[in-house]
This record gives structure tokens, C-alpha cells and sequence, in this order.
């Protein structure tokens, strides 16, 4: 009685274990397009992307370069004081989105150029976002708005 019991518990063990390994698989394999990983321009000037790699580009827009071409294509320069890199956008910003605001950017790299899909602008006067904030004050540039 006492070997089947055994048995039975090491089956039941076996089974869980597969079990486990299947969904963590399938989480992985669902998942592997849906991760977008954040740079500011300082580490894309370091270390560049595949070829393809989707990514989030954040920092401020820089002052003068926001020039709105024939359509809804946008192209600027997005810095973080240390780094800048030319951003093209085709489609509707923001309302909020403008020059020396923070911004985040999903898309990828053509050339020298980050081709946006997706662009992000603070809500408010005193939101920054998180990658942003801590991008700025790497470089040294980052002004806090509430002091």
C-alpha cells in the first residue's frame, strides 16, 4: 500500500512540474513581442539596436527642431542632454506634446532616425515619466518642477 501511495505522489509531482514548465513556455512565447524595453539617447548612442528591435525612446524634445511636414508626419530631435536623436512620426500627437516636454516614443530604428509609432507626452505640468526622470538625471539636466 505504502509503494503506491509513492507512486501516486511522484506521478501527481511529475505531472505539476510538466505543468508549470508548459504554462511558463507559453507565457514566454505570448509575451516575446510585447516587451518593449526603454532608452534614453545616451544609451542608443552606446549601444545600438538590432535591426528591427522594437523599443521605447523617451527624453525632451528639443527646443527648434519640431517641424510638422505635409500631412500628419512630425519630425524632431529627442535629447536627454548627453545624446539626441532625430524622431519621425507619422499620425496625431498629443495635445500635450511639445518642445522641452518629456516624451516617450515606441518604434523602431531606420538609419540614424527613430521611426515612431506611438508617441507619449506628460499629462500635466509636474508628471515626468519615471525612465525619463532618471534619463535626465543621469546626463545632469534633469530641473525638478516642483522646487
Amino acid at each position: 500500500m505504502k509503494s503506491l501511495k509513492k507512486k501516486r505522489r511522484i506521478q501527481v509531482l511529475a505531472v505539476a512540474a510538466l505543468a508549470l514548465l508548459i504554462a511558463t513556455g507559453m507565457i514566454g512565447y505570448a509575451m516575446r513581442d510585447g516587451i518593449n524595453f526603454f532608452r534614453a539617447p545616451s544609451q542608443l548612442a552606446e549601444h545600438p539596436p538590432k535591426a528591427g528591435e522594437v523599443f521605447r525612446l523617451g527624453g525632451l524634445v528639443e527646443a527648434g527642431t519640431l517641424v510638422r511636414g505635409a500631412g500628419e508626419t512630425v519630425t524632431f530631435n529627442v535629447t536627454d542632454g548627453g545624446a539626441t536623436v532625430p524622431v519621425r512620426f507619422t499620425g496625431v500627437l498629443p495635445d500635450l506634446f511639445g518642445e522641452n516636454q518629456g516624451m516617450i516614443g515606441t518604434g523602431t530604428m531606420q538609419g540614424d532616425t527613430f521611426i515612431a509609432s506611438e508617441i507619449l507626452a506628460k499629462h500635466d505640468e509636474s508628471y515626468m515619466p519615471k525612465e525619463v526622470v532618471d534619463a535626465l538625471k543621469e546626463q545632469g539636466v534633469y530641473q525638478d518642477p516642483n522646487s
